[in-house]
């Protein structure tokens, strides 16, 4: 049975909205590292679209497998797959009238549950480092450097001191 494991993060400084994402899928023995920053955006957008990006990805390179393990530290990402079918029929408007929060993304994400055979866990977010590699770990961090790297690049800026 083969089985594509994929870690994800994402992060973001909520004042300057400056957020980046990360994903590390491993399949049959390779590891690929995606990662990217966004500008204006949230920390549950980054956390989508982490996600998303390893969805497009496997569906670009035409990967063979059986199934798809999604890890992640977001409940809000592990539990779209859970309210997916109430969001669907709310035409994903919520009670007060207006659209949910991130709507492109997350109708994106539930284009890709219903055509892959995903299974989400929800791994605990901010471990302490072990002795063992903890990949959850690791895209938390290339995360969150991503985003401090784009503020020291920018820290010419007096909007930024």
């Amino acid at each position: 049975m083969k089985e594509i494991i994929i870690y994800t993060d994402g992060s973001c400084h909520t004042q300057l909205k400056v957020g980046a994402w990360a994903s590390i899928i491993l399949i049959e023995g390779d590891e690929i590292l995606l990662k990217d920053y966004e500008l204006d955006t949230t920390h549950n957008r980054m956390e989508l679209l982490a996600v998303i990006k390893a969805f497009e990805f496997i569906e670009k390179e035409k990967f063979e497998y059986d199934s798809i393990v999604l890890k992640s530290d977001s409940q809000y990402v592990v539990e779209i797959e859970r309210r997916m079918q109430k969001l669907k029929e709310n035409n994903f408007i919520t009670k007060k009238g207006t659209e949910i929060q991130n709507v492109d993304l997350v109708k994106k994400l539930i284009s890709y549950i219903e055509k892959f055979p995903v299974k989400f866990i929800k791994v605990k977010a901010h471990q302490k480092k072990t002795s063992e590699r903890n990949i959850n770990i690791e895209v938390d961090k290339i995360s969150r450097k991503i985003v401090r790297t784009y503020i020291l690049n920018c820290s010419n800026n007096s909007e930024y001191r």
